[in-house]
């Protein structure tokens, strides 16, 4: 006995019901997209590790622990890419992308991470990517929110799900807010877990975050960004939830929903659900104007959002099959050859068809009716010497003949 070769774990191969969800959630982000005219973009899924450890933050678990990193032949450091924005704020930098600023893009596809695999997470796992680049203004994360609803809506799971928003001010006021943070997580040192007590050094806003119920009332009592927010960081949220109100793009405050890396600002929200157990966010995204500087570029505000189709498949119904408006049933070797034109040209004139090549009249009419199609089309010796073939609608069994080289007229009508 063979060793049939296993999938590597945290990786998933899809057909039949699996793969329509998938794509159907990617046909719904691209008819989206185009709608609020977001260009749909391309890019590497490698990239020189650099890119990943200077945006995602060396301390991060997703650089220090995710990342499938390898030496190229060249001896050059490359890492798949775990998610999508690095990549893109690369190219806006590296291919001159920044002429065409402000600029709203869209891409989707797989990307990387070595992690536990759960209910809707995989280590090859795929995502749509949507940001705007190069405008500071809150109305570009007002148009990056109204994407992520109407997607939402367009796949049917918008009651469902409940978007979360917060702010983390500008510079200053994060600057304020992360000062009084340490003081007040310093002050429970003791009672904080080894990871708490890390992250107080590097990343105390993640702090907020923590899962650890006896760091929870810690967490909760811990000073609100909204005692430090400048008049400016105030305005601009301000417009933010306006723009959202007048676009009708319902939202819930959720003062604890923070990003722990320094190049955020203002915006930082997610789509949450509760029909995905724990695993709750569909789509998640902030802005981040300092995160072309960290690449080593010009100060460039920027917001963006990120939905993994995995978990988006899961919560939307299956989508009908797709199956042939015709299945061609050619009984014997002239209408075997005959079979192969008709299939042809009915394709070239946008007709889906197919072919029954395999077994008795009855079995090549079941399996016709087994793939949904909408009509069999019958040729036989006699059919082909008047020219003819019978189109046999399997819905209501009604039969009748039509010339050969009016069909595709005959199915259209």
């Amino acid at each position: 006995m063979t060793n049939t070769p296993q999938p590597v774990r945290g990786t998933q191969s899809l057909l039949g019901e699996d793969a329509d969800r998938f794509h159907a959630v990617v046909d719904a982000f691209d008819r989206v997209r185009r709608l609020f005219g977001f260009k749909h973009v391309e890019v590497p899924v490698i990239e020189q590790t650099s890119v990943f450890a200077r945006t995602i933050g060396e301390t991060t678990d997703v650089v220090s622990k995710e990342m499938y990193t390898f030496e190229d032949r060249g001896g050059e450091l490359i890492t798949l890419r775990p998610e999508f924005t690095a990549g893109i704020c690369r190219a806006y930098l590296s291919e001159g992308w920044q002429q065409f600023a402000p600029l709203k893009l869209a891409t989707h596809g797989p990307a990387f991470r070595y992690e536990r695999p759960q209910k809707g997470r995989f280590r090859q796992f795929h995502q749509l990517d949507a940001e705007v680049i190069g405008a500071a203004e809150a109305a570009a994360d007002v148009e990056l929110l109204s994407l992520g609803d109407q997607l939402l809506r367009e796949l049917g799971i918008h009651d469902g799900v409940t978007l979360q928003l917060n702010t983390l001010g500008d510079a200053e006021t994060r600057d304020a807010w992360r000062a009084a943070l340490v003081e007040h997580f310093a002050s429970h040192r003791s009672s904080l877990s080894e990871d708490s007590v890390l992250r107080l050094e590097r990343n105390p806003l993640r702090i907020l975050d923590t899962k650890d119920p006896k760091e929870r009332p810690i967490a909760d009592a811990a000073p609100s960004i909204d005692e430090f927010l400048t008049p400016e960081a105030s305005e601009f949220f301000a417009q933010v939830t306006a723009g959202l109100d007048a676009a009708g793009v319902r939202w819930t405050r959720n003062p604890r929903l923070v990003r722990g890396l320094d190049y955020y600002r203002h915006t930082a929200f997610e789509f949450v659900t509760d029909r995905l157990g724990a695993q709750g966010t569909v789509i998640a995204g902030g802005r981040y104007d300092g995160l072309i500087e960290a690449l080593g570029g010009p100060h460039t505000p920027a917001v963006g959002w990120a939905a993994g189709i995995e978990r988006l498949g899961m919560m939307i119904d299956a989508p009908s099959p797709e199956a042939p408006s015709v299945a061609v049933v050619p009984l014997g070797d002239r209408a075997e050859a005959e079979a192969q034109r008709i299939v042809a040209g009915l394709r070239r004139e946008g007709v889906a068809a197919d072919m029954a090549y395999r077994g008795n009249m009855k079995k090549r009419l079941g399996r016709a009716n087994a793939a949904g199609a909408k009509y069999a089309l019958i040729i036989g010796d006699d059919e082909l010497d008047r020219g003819e073939a019978q189109l046999k609608d399997l819905a209501t069994g009604e039969q009748r003949s039509v010339s050969l080289d009016l069909i595709g007229e005959a199915i259209r009508r």
